[in-house]
C-alpha cells in the first residue's frame, strides 16, 4: 500500500507541475490531463501516447509563430507550410529534425525529443516495452519540462 500511496502522491505532484505550465491550448490541456488520469488508473502505455500527443500539438503551435515558421519554410522549402494542418503531414521524427536544421532547437534537444518519441512509439505499438508507474511519471515530467523550456524561448 505504501508503494501505491507514494505513486499517487507523485501523480498529484505532477498535476501541480502541470498546472504551472502557461499558455497551453484547451486541446493540449485536455490531452495532458487525460495522460494524468491514465496514470492514476495504471494505464501507462496510453498515458505515454496522450502525453506525447499533447506535447507535439504544443510543438506544432509553438512552431507557427511567424519568425519560427519562416525559418522552417527556408529550411524545408519543399514542405507546404501554410497552416497548422500542414504540419501534421510531416512525421514527428522529420519535424523534430527540421526544428534542429532551422536552428530552433539544439542538437541535444533534438536527440532528447527523438528519444521521447521512441518511448511513445514503444507504447503505441506495444512490443516488449512495459512501462512502470515510475517510467510513466518520469516520461510525462520530462515532456512538461520540454514544454516549459520551449515556452521560455522567445
Amino acid at each position: 500500500m505504501a508503494k501505491r500511496e507514494k505513486s499517487t502522491h507523485r501523480v498529484i505532484t505532477l498535476e501541480e507541475s502541470f498546472a504551472k505550465l502557461a499558455g497551453l491550448s484547451l486541446k493540449q490541456d485536455d490531452l495532458m490531463s487525460e495522460a494524468l488520469r491514465c496514470i492514476e488508473h495504471s494505464l501507462y502505455r496510453p498515458a505515454h501516447v496522450a502525453a506525447w500527443a499533447s506535447f507535439f500539438d504544443f510543438v506544432h503551435e509553438w512552431s507557427m509563430e511567424p519568425a519560427r515558421i519562416a525559418k522552417l519554410r527556408i529550411t524545408r522549402q519543399n514542405w507546404a507550410l501554410t497552416d497548422r494542418a500542414d504540419l501534421r503531414l510531416v512525421t514527428d521524427f522529420a519535424f523534430i529534425e527540421a526544428l534542429k536544421a532551422s536552428g530552433l532547437i539544439t542538437n541535444t534537444v533534438m536527440k532528447a525529443m527523438h528519444g521521447l518519441l521512441n518511448k511513445r512509439n514503444e507504447c503505441a505499438h506495444a512490443d516488449e516495452y512495459d512501462p512502470s508507474v515510475n517510467d510513466t511519471l518520469g516520461y510525462v515530467d520530462e515532456l512538461m519540462k520540454r514544454i516549459s523550456y520551449m515556452q521560455s524561448k522567445v
